[in-house]
């Protein structure tokens, strides 16, 4: 299936590693050309370098202010377009209400919350009728992940937004996607599951609550993305895609 990617430019923020990164991969592989941030500059730039000459590399903070301005500068001088974007963040720091400190939901907020708020509102300012705007959530929106307090608290708010500014940017055909990753086999993943006193157990366990009985893969959520942000989703907008082996049962 041709998905219409081609020569479409695309920014994903957080794609120096995890679902950021097999989103990115997958874009280009099918013919489109991404900015991919993160916040080190040597990891944005290698992460660049190993997608190929379609992708360029740019390091920025989604909690800086100026950090829209710059990203879709850089989709326009580099690859002379802008077609939508995709917005992943780090997820913020793991504990249970007693352990989350001020500083670590201020930090999760300005980068989870408004650095992703303010990304959309310039997307939205910048894209043409066709145009996408992409979130990478989780599925803490409809269920609470427990000794993830602080993404429990910001993801579904996100959501929200999200499904606002959809409502909003339709008429000029706009599109806003979310999905929302479960167990997808990542670092992030691997190091959650890590906190437990004995990690090969608590995947079992994991494994044993889904459906496909078994975590997914990156390249699996960087397909999923991939279309989602694609001309062949084009009647697609609002809408909350779960990407996890079938956990969320509701409708």
């Amino acid at each position: 299936m041709d998905l219409g990617l081609k020569d479409r430019v695309y920014v994903v923020t957080g794609a120096t590693r995890g679902l950021g990164n097999a989103a990115a991969r997958e874009l280009v592989a099918d013919g489109a050309k991404v900015v991919v941030t993160g916040r080190d500059e040597a990891r944005a730039l290698a992460a660049a370098d190993e997608l190929g000459p379609n992708a360029f590399g740019v390091a920025v903070d989604n909690a800086d202010p100026e950090a829209p301005a710059r990203l879709i500068a850089a989709a326009r001088e580099r690859f002379g377009g802008f077609d939508g974007i995709l917005v992943s963040v780090g997820g913020p720091a793991p504990g249970f209400v007693a352990d989350n400190t001020d500083e670590q939901w201020r930090a999760a907020f300005d980068s989870v919350f408004l650095g992703a708020v303010r990304l959309a509102r310039a997307a939205a300012s910048e894209l043409e009728p066709g145009g996408v705007i992409g979130f990478v959530l989780s599925g803490s929106v409809y269920e609470p992940i427990p000794a993830l307090t602080i993404s429990n608290g910001l993801r579904p708010g996100l959501a929200g937004f999200a499904k606002s500014i959809a409502d909003e940017l339709g008429p000029r055909g706009i599109r806003v996607v979310g999905l929302l990753p479960a167990r997808i086999d990542t670092d992030r993943v691997r190091e959650l599951d890590g906190l437990s006193a004995d990690p090969e157990a608590t995947r079992a366990a994991n494994e044993s609550r889904i459906p496909l009985r078994r975590y997914g893969t990156p390249e699996e959520f960087g397909r999923t993305a991939a279309f989602l942000l694609s001309p062949a989703a084009s009647y697609l907008t609002g809408v909350m895609v779960p990407v996890d082996g079938g956990m969320r049962h509701g409708f």
